[in-house]
């Protein structure tokens, strides 16, 4: 059974959420599910902004045949070619054969790629700037290579005032009713999934991310139509600016987030006294991590939100710790940049994790590795916790200065 909602009198979401599938990419865990948002424009022409996901195909297409209401299809906008948004395309134009593609030349190859398919006759090709009257509404198409998809590109309404912005402000998570993101408490519920799509999703590509924004500030947007999470048509300025920090991999919070590789839990300690000695320093929102336990999506994401890092590693077959390891190639793949990171390696005959990692961080761009690093022998004793409090101490002074 179809569930649909207005957007505007003239658009329609017809997107729909999984609950069930529990990584998204099979890779990126979603407890709280995701959604795969489609926009449908009735006007003269009818247009279909991007399709869906196979996971929710069923649901997608009853939306996208009520939303019609026995009209034909047009045209079907394809902003992003990645299956979770276009696994459903070709249904799309199998059941409404007159519909055309629109796309850019990238976008038309690739749906090759996908499909067996000939859509010869059946394409519009546009590129940067190029529009696409429908009536009342007209659609400018402005490229967004490499967010995060080389093909990817975002639509502008000019009647509405819409941007269709592809997968650049979405999140994780599934929407329960509420698509709006005024309808929900945002910053409480919604940030933390939303800077871990971005920073593990987007965040290599901060460079392209700000290409786009300065697109986007020359638009007047009354409201933001994502591929995935809330549609915004308020307080979009707050959003926007979150985009603009984790792009130019600025800290959002001055605070230091405290990774932990630690195998019997002496390293741990270390960690610990590093956390008590910061908060007795003043500094709050200090966040601890066990890197064994913990998604290293959420490493990411945090590692972005923090503005200081401590790296705690016990030394595992003569280099990092597995997980901590794993992580730190991560943010580098991620092309994280612009921190201030302070060391701790533990060995009971040969403490080497430490050079090793600040070999990882010296390769990363603009990283601030404290010199006064603590390397423990097996357990912290004496002489390392006045270590550890003196390393403590000038990260504090940093981070409150």
């Amino acid at each position: 059974m179809h569930c649909v909602q207005s957007i505007t009198p003239d658009i329609l979401f017809l997107g729909a959420s999984d609950r069930r599938q529990a990584l998204f990419e099979n890779v990126f865990p979603i407890p709280r599910g995701i959604s795969y948002n489609s926009y449908l424009v009735k006007d003269e022409k009818t247009v279909l902004l991007d399709t869906a996901d196979q996971a929710v195909g069923t649901r997608f297409l009853e939306n996208l045949a009520y939303g019609l209401q026995e009209r034909s299809l047009d045209y079907v906008v394809v902003n992003h070619m990645e299956p979770d948004h276009a696994a459903t395309l070709l249904e799309v134009l199998n059941t409404y054969p007159q519909s055309q593609v629109v796309g850019n030349a990238k976008t038309i190859a690739m749906i090759g790629q996908f499909f067996d398919c000939d859509i010869s006759g059946r394409t519009v090709t546009v590129k940067e700037g190029d529009t696409l009257n429908t009536g009342r509404h007209t659609f400018t198409f402005l490229m967004a290579p490499m967010v995060h998809w080389p093909e990817v590109m975002v639509t502008y309404d000019a009647a509405d005032k819409v941007l269709f912005s592809a997968d650049a402000f979405g999140t994780f998570g599934a929407l329960s009713g509420n698509i709006f993101a005024d309808e929900v408490n945002f910053e409480r519920d919604w940030l933390d999934d939303a800077r871990r799509y971005y920073a593990n999703i987007v965040g290599k590509y901060g460079v392209q991310v700000q290409t786009l924004l300065k697109k986007a500030a020359g638009l007047d947007i009354a409201c933001l139509c994502p591929l995935h999470g809330p549609v915004w048509r308020e307080n979009i300025g707050w959003f926007v600016e979150k985009y603009q920090t984790w792009s130019t991999y600025a800290p959002e919070n001055k605070t230091a987030a405290i990774f932990c590789g630690s195998v019997y839990g002496h390293t741990e300690n270390a960690a610990e006294i590093v956390a008590n000695r910061l908060a007795e320093k003043g500094v709050k929102g200090i966040r601890l991590y066990d890197v064994s336990h913990t998604d290293v999506s959420e490493l990411v994401s945090e590692a972005f939100r923090c503005s200081h890092l401590v790296l705690a590693s016990a030394t595992y077959n003569g280099g990092i710790f597995t997980p901590m390891e794993n992580f730190l190639l991560d943010l580098k793949s991620h092309n994280f940049q612009n921190r201030t990171v302070a060391v701790i390696d533990n060995g009971t005959w040969a403490a080497t994790a430490g050079k090793q990692m600040r070999e990882i961080v010296g390769a990363m761009k603009n990283m601030t590795v404290l010199e006064n690093s603590v390397s423990l022998k097996s357990s912290v004793k004496e002489t390392q916790r006045a270590e550890l409090e003196t390393l403590a101490d000038t990260l504090a002074a940093d981070i409150l200065a």
